[in-house]
């Protein structure tokens, strides 16, 4: 039976996926998942070695073959006062054979990513890494500036660098809001399969199945900002269906989500840690709270948040999710005070 270029499509991107994942007894894995023969996926794998996709690293065991290029800006280059003169000389040529949705969410997260360098890092150096192997594409952005996490502290007075962090969990935090609407951050994380913000040692990270994280580096002293956004170049996703998720009929960014794990080491407790969430809040009609990986809430903490706040802001409606039977006790609890 001949196989369509569709299906054939398919089994090489599964195939190389399988490499990717170091995967072992590929060819059986490969052969029973689309029911073909042996030969069939020797074939391919050939194919693939001959044409640069993959290469052995010995018998059975193949690695992807990943293509660097990489760029370096400085303040005086026309490319550090224009993020869509970086966009069409450094990435756009390297993605114009896949989709158009793949294009179009290039095109918005590193032309936000951009633009948040050349308006707020006061950078004199920009390195633009672009990495890209047949299944996806990975674009690194490296500034010697101030450092985005340090920035926001110091603008909105946090007492904390994980304050200032956890503020980018909610979206529409911008240090300018004449000239930008804070949201670029918040909806490119979104849309990619991997994004990482790198500074002032701390990672915020991000991904596909929206796990979200702050981790703590071994040195604090790392000048200015890395930013790692990779996505898969046969993604179906659409960065529409990412700006509705959070969008009401009119196109308005009224909703966020806020992963609280994130934002506290412990249970929290106290009104001030539930005042840390409610703050700017009120940008949003609509607040998830998850409460997946926390263990147990305060009375304070609950009764500040589902309480107090919710009557003081009556226009938003905050929907708690991933409650387990403690937090769930302790919910109604302050409900029926």
């Amino acid at each position: 039976m001949k196989i369509s270029e569709e299906r054939k499509k398919q089994i090489i991107i599964y195939l190389l996926e399988k490499i990717y994942q170091k995967h072992e007894s590929i060819s059986k894995t490969v052969m029973e998942a689309f029911d073909i023969n042996q030969n069939t996926v020797h074939r391919y794998i050939n194919q693939l070695v001959d044409d640069g996709v993959i290469r052995r690293v010995k018998r059975g065991q193949y690695e992807l073959v990943s293509n660097v290029h990489e760029y370096n800006i400085t303040k005086g280059e026309k490319t550090m006062v224009d993020d869509t003169v970086a966009y069409t000389r450094y990435l756009s040529p390297l993605i114009q054979e896949f989709g158009n949705n793949v294009q179009h969410i290039w095109n918005y997260t590193f032309s936000e990513m951009m633009n948040n360098v050349i308006d707020h890092a006061n950078a004199e150096k920009v390195s633009i890494i672009v990495e890209q192997n047949y299944l996806s594409t990975t674009a690194i952005i490296v500034d010697d500036g101030i450092g985005i996490f340090q920035k926001i502290k110091e603008y909105f007075n946090f007492e904390t660098l994980e304050e200032a962090i956890g503020e980018l969990f909610k979206g529409k935090l911008t240090t300018d809001a004449k000239n930008h609407s804070g949201e670029g951050i918040f909806f490119s994380s979104k849309m990619m399969d991997d994004f990482f913000i790198v500074s002032s040692g701390k990672i915020f990270t991000t991904n596909k199945f929206d796990n979200t994280r702050i981790i703590d580096m071994a040195s604090e002293n790392t000048k200015g900002t890395i930013v790692l956004m990779k996505l898969s170049n046969y993604t179906n996703k659409e960065a529409k269906e990412v700006f509705d998720l959070y969008a009401n009929v009119d196109g308005g960014f009224i909703r966020t989500r806020i992963p609280l794990k994130n934002f506290f080491e412990t249970s929290p407790v106290s009104r001030s840690q539930a005042k840390r969430v409610c703050n700017r809040l009120e940008k949003f009609k609509e607040v998830i709270l998850d409460f997946d990986g926390v263990d147990w809430i305060g009375q304070a903490f609950a009764h500040q948040l589902f309480v107090v706040f919710a009557k003081e802001h009556q226009d938003i409606t905050l929907h708690p999710e991933n409650m387990n039977q403690d937090i769930s006790k302790m919910y109604n609890h302050v409900l029926l005070q």
